[in-house]
């Protein structure tokens, strides 16, 4: 039944993800990369397959269980009068629910569940309950419009830079969505749209002028006009980006109190009009909301205003702003970005909510481009920032993301803000979309993952096939299979920039080591010409049947400086093989914060099938606090702390 209900929606998942949305109508939108329906693309790869698993198998399962446990379904359940009892947790807690269910909508598109898609139609049905008459949706003011939780506002919408009412509706837009998708049913659907009828009542020029406090609504309105056509809601959502920083101080909180924060407009990107940003400031999670919501905006409209504008912020946050993990926000204060080349390491926040929200907008920059330097940007925080936030057992969870740790810091099994968990559970089920993209006669291998698709190539149906052992193996091996006769495209292939002189886009970091091979591709067993465009090596023919094609990066240890204006990296090296950053644990080595090494040390690699279900680990030497030689051992940075509490370190003090 439900591969019968899928294959109803397909043209609906196509016009969710791609750039053509024939309900656009816009022709500039079609210059957009497009990217297959999940159940177009089956990951087979001995790195991600297990992790996708987990999520599905474990983290979706266990983060239901704490949502029950917490009482956040229980908050849905009281304000729909289907039980007695009073509100929970926080204001925003209404938003966990919402993503988790996001993530196994998706997950229930790659692997049916009959029982998992049943618990998910009941949680829907109990949202639905909890929804008034005319749309409004937020339990804690529902239940009790008098004792609500802290920061909800005495009424409705009249303190939004705190009551994140927004931003729940926001990731139950994108909820409903999935679920509509992945089911064809509209009873989560109908109740996001009852909802976003209310908000575009509420809200708009000549009615409350006001931006929400925390950017994503605009992001799940864009997906909602997408699947319903109602040009409406994506006037709302650029009405939102238009307002920003144009309403003023619509409410104050005294100084002193837990929400002052609020009242700095630079922390809620309201300081200047969004289109005149031109730096990544405020809060990092809901910058790179707003930065992926003005893409969408640009694809939606043609309006490649806002397309430049988050490039611009994108380049200063590449130049200036990022950690060598991909991770975004370096202050702890404000979850946000700091100055310029404020890159502290013991203290450094760079939450997972921001490495996962740092994917969605480099993805969306690169599909409107085409340029591989953003790819670069997202596989480094895919591989590092945003999966070190999920433990190896697949319950255990980083908020922040340090890239030093003197012992104390912990994994957890939830938090009291578990949006981080959340954001996990939504966005692995999305990595198959990641890894290939078309355009009208091209094909785009974009991510090194095993895997098969089935896809379309100048009209063509073409099979694909991907196998590698990446990141622990530089080569690639690619099948093409065009359908009953020969067919001319290009196959672009990624060129990482790890394989240059700098492991990332922006200049910020450089390689100490020199580079140590060129990139091989053979085509039938015989070494071939290629250009390359964009960051992509271009192969243009006429493909057959059993084509297949060996593409050999040259992947080995190299170590890594910063600019000399990161002052906390300064005398410093870190050490990185391709798009893994390495990292010093005690408990492979004692204590790791105050050894010299020299940046020309050799570095061996041995892969381990112990650690982590598996990996690569690095051997060198150096000294040691009593300058003596001792041989030291590095893990990836994603495996950190899942063998015990210590000391861990990725920059490493030179001699």
């Amino acid at each position: 039944m439900i591969r019968v209900i899928l294959s109803a929606t397909l043209a609906l998942f196509a016009v969710l993800f791609s750039a053509c949305s024939s309900l656009n109508g816009n022709d500039s939108a079609k210059r957009w990369l497009e990217t297959p329906e999940l159940n177009k693309v089956s990951v087979t790869d001995n790195f991600w397959t297990p992790k996708i698993e987990r999520n599905r198998m474990v983290t979706i399962p266990y983060a239901f269980t704490k949502c029950e446990e917490t009482g956040r379904i229980d908050n849905f359940a009281i304000a729909g009068k289907l039980k007695e009892g009073s509100f929970k947790g926080e204001r925003y807690n209404d938003s966990d629910l919402f993503k988790i269910i996001e993530g196994a909508c998706y997950s229930l598109i790659e692997y049916p569940d009959a029982i998992l898609e049943a618990y998910v139609d009941s949680l829907v049905y109990i949202i639905a309950s909890s929804q008034e008459d005319d749309g409004y949706l937020y339990t804690t003011r529902t239940i009790d419009s008098v004792n609500m939780a802290p920061g909800a506002g005495r009424e409705r919408w009249i303190d939004e830079r705190v009551s994140h009412e927004l931003y729940n509706a926001g990731h139950m837009y994108e909820a409903a969505v999935a679920h509509y998708l992945a089911t064809g049913r509209k009873t989560f659907l109908d109740v996001a749209v009852k909802n976003a009828d209310l908000v575009e009542k509420e809200f708009g020029w000549g009615k409350r002028e006001i931006a929400p406090g925390h950017q994503e609504i605009e992001i799940g309105l864009i997906k909602l006009w997408r699947v319903t056509g109602e040009k409406r809601f994506l006037d709302l959502a650029q009405f939102f980006l238009e307002v920003r920083g144009r309403q003023g101080d619509y409410v104050r909180h005294p100084v002193g109190t837990r929400f002052e924060v609020y009242n700095d407009s630079v922390y809620l990107q309201m300081h200047l009009p969004v289109l005149e940003q031109k730096s990544a400031v405020g809060h990092a999670v809901r910058g790179a909301y707003m930065y992926s919501a003005m893409a969408d905006l640009a694809e939606a409209t043609g309006d490649n205003r806002w397309l430049e504008a988050s490039q611009t912020i994108w380049t200063d946050v590449v130049s200036k702003k990022i950690y060598i993990t991909g991770g975004i926000g370096s202050k702890e204060f404000g979850e946000a970005f700091g100055g310029d080349y404020e890159l502290p390491n013991m203290s450094a926040y760079t939450e997972t909510c921001a490495s996962v929200a740092n994917v969605f907008w480099n993805f969306r920059l690169y599909r409107a481009t085409g340029d591989g330097s953003y790819l670069d940007v997202l596989e480094r925080t895919l591989y590092n920032g945003l999966i070190s936030g999920i433990g190896q057992d697949g319950c255990s969870f980083f908020y922040p993301n340090p890239l030093e740790s003197d012992g104390r810091f912990r994994r957890s099994e939830w938090f009291e803000c578990s949006c981080c968990p959340g954001n996990i559970a939504r966005f692995m089920p999305l990595i198959p979309q990641y890894i290939y993209a078309t355009d009208d006669d091209a094909l785009r291998i974009n991510l090194f993952i095993s895997s098969d698709a089935a896809l379309k190539i100048s009209g063509r149906d073409i099979s694909i096939r991907q196998e590698t052992n990446y990141p622990w193996d530089g080569k690639v091996t690619i099948h093409l299979t065009p359908e009953n006769k020969p067919v001319r495209f290009k196959l672009m292939i990624r060129l990482p920039g790890w394989t240059g002189e700098a492991p990332i886009a922006g200049n910020l970091y450089r390689y100490v080591t020199p580079e140590n091979g060129n990139v091989i591709i053979k085509l039938n067993g015989k070494e071939v010409d290629y250009s390359v465009i964009k960051g992509f090596v271009v192969i243009e023919r006429t493909w057959y049947k059993d084509d297949q094609i060996e593409y050999i990066l040259p992947l080995k240890p190299r170590f890594i400086t910063a600019r000399r204006e990161v002052k906390a990296d300064s005398n410093r090296i870190a050490l990185g093989l391709g798009p893994l950053v390495y990292c010093l644990e005690e408990v492979d080595n004692g204590r790791v914060r105050n050894i010299l090494v020299d940046q020309t040390e050799s570095v061996d690699m041995v892969f381990n099938p112990e650690i982590s279900g598996g990996i690569n680990v690095l051997y060198f030497n150096a000294l040691d606090n009593s300058n003596r030689n001792i041989s030291l051992r590095a893990v990836p940075y994603f495996t950190w702390a899942n063998r015990g509490v210590g000391e861990m370190l990725v920059w490493m003090k030179t001699k």
